[in-house]
Formats: C-alpha cells, structure tokens, sequence
C-alpha cells in the first residue's frame, strides 16, 4: 500500500459552465475598458465646425488622458501630471458652465489653448494678441471677411484679459464660428480631460464616405 497519494478529481467536475467562464471573460473586459478609458485614452466624436478644418464633423479622435494627469474619477481633480496644457494643445475638457448641472449632463468641448496662466490675451480686429505680440497661427481660418464691432459682442474684438492662475483662454480654430474664451471666459485646469493627439476615423455625413485621407492622422 502506497500512503499520500492523492487521488485525482475528473476534469469534469472542476471545469467551469460555460456561462460562468464568458461572465468572468466579459466582466474582465468591462473592467480594463473601463480603466483605460479613464485613465489612458479616451475617443471622441466632432459634431460641430467650430475647429475646422483642424477637426471636421464626422472625425473621430483619441484624447490621452494622463499627459496632464490622471483623473479621479467624479471629480475634477488629477494628479502624477507629465506636464501642463501648453500654448498650442488641442484638448477636451468639460464646459465651465455646466457646473451646477448633474455630472452625466456635463457637456465636452474641443479647443485650441491660446493664453496660459499669466498671459494677457486681446483681439483685434480678428488678430489675437498676446502679452502685446501678435499671435497668428497656420490651423486659424477666418470665413467671414467682415469685421463686427464690440457692440455685438467679442468675437472680433476683445478687451485684454489676463488669464488667471490655474486656468487657460482657449478658442476654436474656425474664429468666426466658434464659441469659446471669448464668450464665457476661461477654462480651469481641473475641468480638462486630456490632449486630442490623433484621428483615427472620418466619416463625411454627406457624400456617406470616409475621408481615408484623414484616417490616422496627427491634430496638430
């Protein structure tokens, strides 16, 4: 007689029923999903014009969400930042003004920042200047060759601002179309969600064709 051996068990009383192994396999899923989107990278849909012809309607982009760091996730706070928004970045961040609403009806916008903490920030007649220098950029489209006067409102002219700490002036590329700094004011860190860096899809709602010629790439 041999003494401590074990005897063994039928695989087919310790595998698993099927649906069982697919729940955890989903459940499993859901979860990195859900960690990435948060915390790694994020897409986003274009639904207005307001960044063309940056960013057209029907283009779908990645936003990375831990270069200005990571979120935590309810609230508008991020820490183990890479480095802060800089003069230049497109970025996705939620509306200031839509603070008071309950947090799944808070609404993202798409912008260019143009004036960082500290910067002194006018328009012109169309030009925007910052710190008394000219700021003229290559992505920045003017489809309107009228120039509006104050009386109806700052899109064209606008007194100089200073940006306050911790917060940033950002403005659509397509400057005539575009509602943003100019209008509502600035943009605090915290309600910034990450940089847009890529796109990787393109639909044209009206020739129901995809622009491959804009399928992978870079926002500059």
């Amino acid at each position: 007689m041999i003494f401590g051996r074990k005897k063994s068990i039928p695989s087919e009383l310790t595998k698993k029923p099927w649906w069982r192994e697919y729940g955890e396999a989903l459940l499993v899923a859901a979860i990195l999903a859900l960690i990435i989107r948060t915390f790694i990278v994020q897409a986003f849909k274009i639904p207005s014009g307001s960044m063309e012809d940056t960013l057209l309607i029907g283009d779908h982009l990645l936003v990375n969400k831990f270069i200005y760091g990571l979120p935590i996730p309810f609230t508008n706070k991020h820490f183990l930042a890479i480095r802060h928004p800089q003069r230049g970045d497109v970025i996705v961040f939620e509306f200031p003004e839509d603070a008071d609403k309950p947090y799944f009806e808070r609404r993202d916008f798409i912008k260019r920042v143009i004036g960082t903490p500290g910067d002194k920030v006018e328009v012109r007649n169309k030009r925007v200047y910052i710190n008394g220098k000219l700021y003229a950029i290559e992505q920045e489209r003017h489809k309107e060759s009228s120039v509006v006067g104050p009386q109806y409102g700052p899109r064209d002219n606008m007194r100089p601002v200073e940006v306050p700490p911790g917060s940033y002036f950002v403005m659509g590329d397509n400057r005539d179309r575009s509602y943003d700094s100019r209008f509502w004011g600035f943009v605090p860190e915290g309600n910034i969600k990450g940089l847009a860096f890529i796109k990787y899809w393109s639909w044209d709602s009206k020739k129901h064709w995809p622009r491959f010629n804009r399928i992978g790439r870079l926002i500059e």
